[in-house]
C-alpha cells in the first residue's frame, strides 16, 4: 500500500512541477468562407473549447500552458472573427476567448511537428449556412449546359497560408509568387472572349487538396489549372515545366520528388486527421476518366509549347506524377511548373512583374489554342467555332488540315462542299467543330 501511495504522490509531484507549455505565437488566416486559429505552442497541450451565445463567442481553455505575448488580432475584413482576448485560470491553465461577428460552426485539432512547424493547436471558424451551400453545388453539378455560356477555367494557386511551399535562396517564399501570377493569368483570361477564371484561392489562406478540386466543381469548371514555381536539391535546376496526374509512377525523379513535397501540403498546412479523405482516395483513374486525362494531355501540350517562348524548358515533353490536386475524374487538370524557385536567377525573374505576365500569357496562348478547337457543348466558344476559317497554303493537303483541326475528312469536305480532295493555294475552307 505504501508503495503505490508513493508513486501516486511522485506523479502528482511531477504533474504539479511540470513545466508549463509556451504559446509563442498566434497567427490568423482569414480565406472568403472560413476563419483559421493557429496557436503555436512548445509542446502537446490538452485543451476544451466550448461554444457560446449572446454574444458569439468561443472559449478555448489549455491546460499548463502561458502565453509568451500579446495574442494577434483579426484585419477588420475577417467575416468570423471580431477579436482575440486571454487570461490565466485557476493559475495554471490558459483561457483565450475568440469574440465572433456571427454564429459560426467551429472545429479544432492539433498538429504534430513537421519539416516547417513545430507542436500547433489549431482552431477553424466556418459559416454554417456557406458549408450548406457548398454541399448543394457539389452535388449539383450535372445540370444541361446553358446556352452560349463562358468556358470556365478554375486557376490554383499553389499552397498559402500556413503552407508557405518552396523557398528561394533570397527568401521568396512560392504561395506569394504563384498568387501573383495566377491573378494575372485570371486577369487575362476574363479578357478572352467566351473564357472566365475563378480563383481557387485569392489572399494568403490555406486550402486543403480536396477543398480545391471541391471549389473547382462547384463553379463547374471546364480545366483546372494549378500553378506552382517548386524547388528542388540542386539548385542548378531550371525552366518551366507542365504536369499531368500519373496513375502509375513519376515520369522523372524530379517529378516524383514534386509530387511527393506538393502532395504533403496537407500535413504542414494542418488538415484534421480525424477526417476521412474519401474523395482522394477514390479518384484514381479508371475508365471513367480516359476522357478528362486526354484533354488534359492536348492542354498540356499547348501550353508547354507556349512556355518555351519564355524562358528555358525543364523538359520538353508533357511530364506525368501522382499529385492529389490533379485526381479530380471529372475535370481535365493539369500543374504548371512556372519556373524554379530554388534557382537563383530564375527566382529573380519570378519575382519581376514583366517575367509574370509572359508566363501568364504564355498559359493563355495554349488555352486559347485548345478550346477554340474543342469547345464544350454549349459554350459561346462552340456557337463560334462553327465559323473557323483556313486558308490554304503552299504543300497543305486536305488530310493534314483535317488532322491539325481534330476532324473527319468527310466532315470537312461536306461543309466546304468538296467532291474530292484536290485544294488550292488561298483557298478559304470553313472549318466545323471537332470531332473529339
Amino acid at each position: 500500500m505504501r508503495y503505490f501511495c508513493l508513486i501516486a504522490l511522485i506523479l502528482l509531484t511531477f504533474r504539479v512541477s511540470a513545466a508549463p507549455v509556451n504559446l509563442d505565437n498566434i497567427r490568423i488566416w482569414a480565406a472568403p468562407d472560413n476563419t483559421r486559429i493557429v496557436f503555436d505552442v512548445s509542446g502537446p497541450v490538452e485543451h476544451k473549447l466550448e461554444v457560446l451565445t449572446n454574444p458569439h463567442r468561443i472559449v478555448i481553455d489549455i491546460q499548463n500552458a502561458r502565453l509568451t505575448k500579446a495574442p494577434a488580432q483579426p484585419s477588420a475584413s475577417d467575416k468570423y472573427l471580431e477579436q482575440i482576448r486571454s487570461a490565466m485560470r485557476n493559475q495554471n491553465d490558459l483561457r483565450v476567448v475568440l469574440d465572433l461577428k456571427q454564429d459560426v460552426d467551429v472545429k479544432s485539432f492539433l498538429l504534430p511537428p513537421n519539416q516547417r512547424y513545430g507542436h500547433r493547436l489549431v482552431v477553424d471558424l466556418f459559416d454554417p449556412a456557406a458549408e450548406q451551400q457548398a454541399e448543394v453545388a457539389s452535388i449539383d453539378r450535372s445540370g444541361a449546359y446553358v446556352r452560349d455560356k463562358d468556358v470556365v477555367i478554375a486557376v490554383d494557386a499553389g499552397h498559402g497560408g500556413d503552407d508557405p511551399g518552396a523557398r528561394g535562396p533570397h527568401g521568396t517564399y512560392e504561395k506569394d509568387i504563384v498568387l501573383q501570377i495566377s491573378r494575372r493569368l485570371a486577369e487575362m483570361i476574363n479578357h478572352e472572349r467566351g473564357m472566365r477564371a475563378v480563383l481557387i484561392r485569392d489572399g494568403d489562406y490555406f486550402v486543403p487538396l480536396r477543398k480545391r478540386i471541391n471549389k473547382a466543381r462547384q463553379q463547374k469548371a471546364d480545366l483546372f489549372i494549378s500553378i506552382h514555381a517548386d524547388a528542388f536539391r540542386d539548385p542548378r535546376v531550371a525552366g518551366s515545366s507542365v504536369y499531368i496526374l500519373s496513375e502509375r509512377g513519376a515520369s522523372s525523379e524530379a517529378a516524383r520528388w514534386l509530387a511527393e513535397q506538393e502532395n504533403a501540403s496537407d500535413l504542414i498546412g494542418g488538415v484534421s486527421l480525424g477526417i476521412n479523405d474519401n474523395v482522394l482516395a477514390s479518384v484514381l483513374l479508371d475508365l471513367s476518366q480516359t476522357a478528362s486525362l486526354e484533354m488534359s494531355i492536348d492542354v498540356a501540350d499547348r501550353v508547354l509549347a507556349g512556355l518555351k517562348h519564355v524562358g528555358k524548358l525543364h523538359k520538353r515533353q508533357v511530364q506525368s506524377a501522382g499529385f492529389a490536386v490533379l485526381k479530380s475524374p471529372d475535370i481535365p487538370s493539369i500543374l504548371v511548373e512556372t519556373a524554379y524557385i530554388s534557382n537563383p536567377s530564375e527566382e529573380r525573374n519570378l519575382r519581376d512583374s514583366h517575367f509574370q505576365t509572359k508566363l501568364a500569357g504564355a498559359i493563355v496562348d495554349g488555352l486559347r489554342g485548345y478550346f477554340r478547337e474543342h469547345a464544350p457543348e454549349g459554350t459561346i466558344l462552340a456557337s463560334t467555332a462553327s465559323i473557323r476559317k483556313h486558308v490554304i497554303t503552299p504543300g497543305e493537303t486536305l488530310s493534314e488540315i483535317a488532322q491539325q483541326y481534330r476532324i473527319s475528312m468527310q466532315k470537312l469536305r461536306e461543309r466546304n462542299g468538296l467532291k474530292s480532295d484536290l485544294i488550292k493555294v488561298g483557298q478559304v475552307l470553313s472549318i466545323p467543330p471537332s470531332d473529339s
